[in-house]
């Protein structure tokens, strides 16, 4: 087993995660085998009849249905269509907000982070027929506010608009792979493309590189450089990222402001 590396950005850790309080929980799935499809050609009996196997007292394997085609448009409480997420983002995002909104690479427009739908139940309604709403939610760096749009998927109108300041949602996979990109490039990403270059024998020069996770740090008093007394009103993050199909590196030490677009070193 490779010895743990301790003389760059922290350590490579072996494994299949690191416990580390914040980090996102990873559930692998597995999905059963092919289906238990008659291969001796004497398929075809009525359902109640009992296969072969199953006169053995075996148990016949699962089968994998394959999902129905997605319709463009739900009913009721059924979850967003890929074409309702994409409605809902364009209503929402219009041309005022795609114009004075920055997203976290410095480009015009917000920062999507979520669309969920609106549970009917919520409205009063809970029939088939209830009006589909969806709230849409984005960051605006430009001003560190987290935008709520909630819009009528029938009408097609912006029917509720709220603006937070302070409110830090679940980072987005962009502004983790934007974190990844800052880190890399700074003098304190030094150490987590050595431990790379340790644990794969290559060089770190991509977030694609990496397979990410992160968590939003908020400021705590005393407890940081003076760099970082703003997270919280800023969006910071601790990355946790793992070399693909390779280990944990350990990174908590370091932390990146997105809205201020630095990197730093916590106090140990």
């Amino acid at each position: 087993m490779r010895k743990i590396v301790h003389r760059h950005l922290g350590k490579v850790v072996a494994g299949a995660a690191v416990a580390v309080a914040g980090t996102a929980v990873m559930v692998a799935i597995t999905l059963p085998g092919t289906a238990g499809a008659d291969e001796s050609g004497k398929g075809g009996g009525a359902a109640g009849a009992a296969a072969p196997a199953e006169q053995d007292g075996a148990v016949r394997p699962g089968v994998v249905r394959q999902a129905p085609a997605e319709g463009d448009r739900g009913r009721g409480g059924d979850p967003l269509t890929d074409d309702e997420i994409e409605r809902a983002e364009q209503l929402a995002a219009n041309r005022q907000l795609r114009s004075s909104a920055v997203n976290v690479e410095g480009e015009r427009g917000p920062q999507r982070l979520t669309v969920d739908l609106v549970d009917p139940e919520d409205d009063g309604t809970d029939g088939s027929d209830a009006p589909r709403r969806a709230d849409v939610t984005f960051y605006d760096y430009k001003n560190d506010s987290l935008v709520t749009k909630t819009v009528n998927l029938d009408t097609g109108k912006v029917e509720e608009t709220g603006t937070q300041h302070g409110v830090q949602p679940p980072l987005s996979r962009a502004e983790n792979a934007e974190a990844a990109r800052l880190l890399i490039a700074d003098p304190l990403g030094a150490g987590l493309k050595a431990d790379y270059k340790d644990a794969t024998g290559k060089e770190l020069t991509s977030p694609d590189q990496l397979l990410l996770n992160g968590a939003v740090y908020r400021a705590t008093p005393g407890a940081q450089p003076a760099v970082l007394d703003r997270c919280g009103e800023h969006r910071c993050v601790r990355l946790f990222p793992k070399v693909v199909n390779g280990p944990w590196i350990d990174a908590r030490s370091i932390i990146v402001d997105l809205s201020a677009g630095k990197v730093a070193k916590l106090d140990r």
